[in-house]
């Protein structure tokens, strides 16, 4: 049986999937003291509808690796890719360098790019003389599972 959740390629946005509406607390929670919420359930919300704006050109992916874990996208996450976005300066874009795939962040300045880590041990991605750095897709969410 074929996983979404296991693929290690970019999964296409579905949008024939039957919409999964969830109810939503219309109060923020907040992660210190406990404060009960149910009786502010004002809404239902589709997870896809934050996740996909543009449903022919979105794409799923799998990270792998931790040199994003300080803008938040750890080991394990599934990161919303979109085509359709023009990648600008500070995007988390998913790049193609050398035939492989890798999440970073795009740093453009003075018509020269590179991309960069969140992760400190990490160095910079510069492309060197005759390398091309292909930038596939914008990063548009992320979508983090915690063990159960």
């Amino acid at each position: 049986m074929y996983s979404f959740l296991d693929s290690p390629l970019p999964v296409p946005y579905d949008a024939a999937v039957q919409v999964l509406a969830l109810p939503v607390c219309g109060v923020s929670v907040r992660a210190g003291f406990p404060s009960p919420a149910d009786d502010f359930v004002v809404e239902r919300l589709d997870i896809m509808q934050l996740l996909v704006k543009h449903p022919q050109a979105t794409y799923f992916w799998r990270v792998r690796g931790d040199s994003m874990r300080d803008a938040g996208i750890d080991d394990g996450c599934i990161i919303a890719v979109d085509r359709a976005i023009k990648p600008k300066h500070n995007n988390i874009v998913v790049a193609i360098v050398d035939g492989e795939c890798t999440v970073k962040f795009l740093h453009q300045r003075a018509g020269r790019i590179k991309l960069r880590a969140a992760n400190p041990t990490y160095p910079d991605i510069i492309p060197r003389d005759s390398q091309t750095i292909e930038v596939w897709g914008v990063v548009s969410g992320c979508v983090k599972l915690f063990p159960t």
